[in-house]
């Protein structure tokens, strides 16, 4: 029997923090034949994701994962050999006491947000003590390069594309999915499409990114303006969502799960990241585009970078969209190579296993 894992989320909001700790749960599941309780404080963003859970059990299996809710008195369980706490989301007290009293104490792990910031090597794996109790937790940060926890990617992910692939048709239009936050100049970029010569189909599932479509050309769609068709698609379970990506020749992605499909995608893909008060998330934008673009021709990294900013500035997409989209072909290719130099890397499940199965 190998030793249990549990691994706690909070929903703050939209669908990446759940997004990311039900892949993860899965593939320890599937891939590393681990039993993994995942305690969720908000069941009804984890049900749109995973067709079968229901948003009023306390408790149920679903996928090889024990789904547990949880809740705000929490129950006295018996840790597992390893806890993730997802984000720094606060264990409760109670567990953690229940932690300090095992022998030997859980490995506890703070699995945090993806950056490709250079600092995020000299922090993978750095210990804290905890100030009152015999517990000591671990930073486990995932990223870009060999010295960080890497990036969720099952194993049969990119044989299971590359499969599909193959039996895509050729297309006229050019086909885009839309997913973004409400700040995207989702308007601007409509009107640039309408306004070209290129047929541009348009997937925009429920929620921020179809309020915008609407709130721009009226009504509920699909809708129809020149050679720009826009369509609206339901909310797509993650395994149906990466087909998406997969089938679109550009996918505009937000936040952290569907950014990191976007790129085992292979496709071109434009990245929303999650607004900061601060712009703090404008340096990590850029700390991307630094390692995302090396390679790239000099004309085409220009009009990358210029219309990432543009979409996460919220202004100045149109004037920049002619220009990316001449390069789509180059930006295409890149994204192939980049892809393929990621999977190089073992994934984050697997640097997970590994590095709890080492002494410290």
């Amino acid at each position: 029997m190998q030793a249990p894992w549990d691994i706690f989320c909070r929903v703050i909001d939209n669908y990446g923090d759940i997004g990311v700790c039900w892949r993860l749960a899965r593939q320890l599941a599937a891939e590393h034949a681990l039993p993994v309780r995942l305690w969720v404080d908000d069941l009804a963003a984890l049900v749109p994701l995973q067709p079968g859970v229901v948003v009023n059990h306390d408790e149920q299996r679903v996928a090889g994962v024990d789904i547990r809710r949880w809740p705000a008195r929490f129950p006295g369980v018996a840790p597992a050999s390893v806890v993730i706490e997802a984000f720094a989301c606060e264990l409760p007290a109670n567990y953690q006491r229940a932690m300090a009293s095992c022998n030997p104490a859980p490995r506890w792990l703070n699995l945090e947000y993806l950056s490709a910031e250079p600092w995020v090597e000299s922090c993978h794996g750095l210990s804290s003590p905890h100030p009152a109790l015999r517990l000591v937790k671990h930073f486990f940060l995932p990223g870009f390069t060999a010295g960080t926890g890497g990036l969720l990617r099952e194993r049969n992910l990119l044989a299971a594309r590359d499969v599909f692939l193959a039996t895509q048709p050729a297309r006229q239009a050019l086909e885009v999915s839309l997913f973004c936050y409400d700040t995207a100049p989702v308007a601007e970029l409509l009107d640039a499409w309408a306004a070209g010569n290129r047929p541009v189909t348009c997937h925009v599932p429920p929620g921020k990114p179809v309020a915008a479509v609407a709130r721009h050309l009226g009504g509920n769609g699909p809708w129809r303006c020149g050679p720009l068709t826009v369509r609206p698609i339901p909310f797509l379970p993650q395994p149906e969502y990466d087909r998406l990506l997969w089938s679109c020749d550009l996918n505009f992605v937000r936040g952290e799960d569907s950014f990191v499909r976007a790129q085992w995608a292979a496709r071109p893909f434009v990245w929303q990241i999650y607004p900061q008060d601060d712009a703090a998330h404008l340096a990590k934008l850029d700390a991307f585009l630094d390692r995302y673009r090396h390679g790239l021709p000099k004309t085409a990294s220009e009009a990358v970078e210029g219309f990432f900013h543009a979409w996460n500035q919220g202004a100045n997409v149109g004037p920049r969209w002619p220009a990316f989209l001449t390069h789509l072909p180059a930006i295409a290719a890149h994204n192939r190579r980049w892809a393929s130099s990621l999977a190089a890397q073992p994934d984050l499940a697997a640097n997970l296993v590994n590095f709890c199965a080492k002494e410290l």
